[in-house]
């Protein structure tokens, strides 16, 4: 049977015809340009009436980008992940460590000695 069949073959939902005369016309836009430290430029638009901001993430490289060509913000300093045990060697020195082991060493003998049970 030539004809017969589904009459929107070949179309998908929301198909029509593009362009602005059916979607509207385009907001006024203006674009800004970002700078980063590895020498990216990053071409950013905005509706004009928004405030652009002072500084965007540069999209290739991830590294701050600001307005300045001449002066982009340098790359964040990342520290190192840092262990329990270093952040209490930064609180206490190596004799204090000392101390406040022997003394929790001399509360555990004493209540074993009691008769506590202490696993």
């Amino acid at each position: 049977m030539a004809g017969a069949g589904n009459a929107i073959r070949g179309s998908r939902v929301g198909a029509g015809p593009m362009g602005e005369a059916e979607r509207g016309d385009a907001a006024p836009r203006q674009a800004v340009t970002y700078f980063c430290a590895k020498d990216h430029r990053s071409l950013v638009t905005f509706a004009v009436e928004a405030v652009a901001p002072e500084s965007w993430d540069c999209p290739k490289c991830g590294l701050p980008a600001s307005l300045d060509s001449e002066n982009p913000p340098p790359a964040p300093k990342i520290e190192p992940y840092k262990t329990h045990l270093a952040y209490v060697k930064e609180r206490r020195s190596e004799t204090e460590a000392a101390s406040i082991l022997d003394e929790a060493l001399s509360l555990l003998r004493t209540r074993r000695k009691s008769g506590d049970i202490i696993f």
